[in-house]
């Protein structure tokens, strides 16, 4: 099988394994912030800092993703303008 960017499939159960870890982990922070046996200033610092690095995560994740479909489609770009050139190519041709 090729698996060239454009065409890798993640399995159902990949996909939900990554979807139930990440909230394993969500739950497991955001119950460990509220049950610190802190002030509520810094449970609500923690949490706030927490909720900042989970929408960072996602936000560098689709800039990582977008990069690597726009290098994909930028090398597809080229193979099909060498497979144009190789196509209209003829070895046997009239030389000038």
């Amino acid at each position: 099988m090729n698996l060239t960017p454009g065409n890798s499939k993640n399995t159902a159960a990949f996909y939900a394994q990554a979807a139930l870890s990440f909230g394993v982990a969500l739950v497991a922070v955001v119950l460990g912030v509220c049950y610190l046996d802190v002030d509520p200033w810094t449970r609500a610092f923690l949490g706030l800092g927490a909720l900042y690095l989970v929408t960072s995560s996602f936000t560098l994740a689709k800039v990582v993703r977008d990069n690597d479909e726009r290098s994909a489609m930028v090398s597809r770009v080229d193979q099909a303008r060498v497979d144009k050139l190789l196509a209209e190519h003829d070895p046997f041709g009239e030389r000038v």
